[in-house]
């Protein structure tokens, strides 16, 4: 019997160091890095997405960055056609795939693989589309709720093209899309993964980085890229890349409606309660092996993190 080929993942919250990690362990186990981020994929969106800068990218090969416009509808089914494709080219030549990112779900999804979805219904779609122009996105949302309170829960109303995409599933299959993300998650493994999650014994660390890494993001352009985006129209055009954290909460103060420090604070609350959800389902996983940064208090020492994971890695 054919053995599954092995990957290796490097997952966790926002801020606490996976792509430092996974770059380390490309370096040292022959490795490329496939981003699993839901916005790292598309173009313009650099600082806001904490994308690797060109130095880390000439040292160590990257796939699925940058290989989308915003405005473009951009599903986790077509993330997973390009995470196969990557990691086919990757294995082929000999090297380890290592996944890196904060979205879990498409990991999850890939990991397992996705049972037979549903096609799409574009009139259904553009007539979901049409009724949100009219009654607005919380109508839809609250029309999801009495079909499938699981996804509607964990959508916000603003994310207009899932809350759709779940009632198109509904409607046209009488399933909802609770139960399609079940049935996903009984699907075995299709790979020998070894799934390393970042995580904190002292949760207050973790919030230091992260308030740490929005004042960088601030030094680095962030209100200026943002600026350059809505100018362009990608928000009008895309209610992703308008709902997405680091880019929604500078808005306003674009807008004049408040100043830039209270648009920060804002930032900085926002990323620690996102960091707090990928926590949460990082958490439930039964796959995943924790290495906590920090220990007594205090971060542990990056080499020493880096020798951790190695050794998991080339023994799990």
């Amino acid at each position: 019997m054919t053995e599954k080929p092995k990957i290796l993942a490097i997952v966790g919250p926002t801020a606490s160091g996976k792509s430092a990690l996974a770059e380390a362990l490309a370096e040292r186990l022959s490795g490329e890095i496939v981003s699993c981020d839901s916005m790292q994929i598309y173009r313009g969106m650099d600082i806001g997405t904490a994308k690797p800068d060109e130095k880390a990218r000439a040292r160590v090969r990257y796939h699925l960055i940058d290989v989308a416009d915003p405005a473009q509808d951009f599903s986790m089914v077509d993330y997973l056609s390009l995470a196969e494709r990557a990691v086919s080219d990757i294995l082929s030549r000999g090297k380890l795939p290592i996944f890196c990112g904060g979205t879990g779900l498409y990991l999850d999804a890939f990991l397992r693989g996705m049972p037979e979805s549903p096609g799409g219904d574009p009139v259904l779609r553009c007539a979901l589309t049409a009724l949100a122009a009219e009654r607005g996105n919380t109508y839809l949302h609250e029309e999801l709720a009495k079909v499938d309170p699981e996804s509607a829960a964990a959508t916000h109303p603003s994310n207009l093209r899932r809350v759709i995409r779940a009632l198109e599933i509904y409607r046209t299959t009488g399933i909802t899309k609770t139960e399609w993300d079940l049935r996903s998650r009984l699907l075995p493994m299709r790979y020998r993964a070894t799934v390393l999650y970042l995580s904190f014994e002292d949760r207050s660390l973790l919030y230091e980085r992260i308030d740490s890494r929005v004042d960088e993001m601030i030094e680095a352009g962030l209100v200026a890229e943002t600026k350059r985006l809505l100018d362009e129209g990608v928000f009008d055009m895309s209610s992703t890349a308008a709902a997405a954290i680091g880019y929604k909460e500078l808005l306003p103060y674009l807008r004049g409606e408040c100043d830039l420090l209270s648009a920060v604070d804002t930032l900085k609350m926002a990323t620690r309660r996102y960091a707090k959800r990928q926590i949460t389902w990082f958490s439930a996983k039964p796959y995943v092996t924790r290495i906590f940064v920090d220990r007594e208090g205090k971060l542990r020492n990056f080499e020493e993190i880096v020798n951790n994971a190695t050794e998991l890695a080339l023994h799990e």
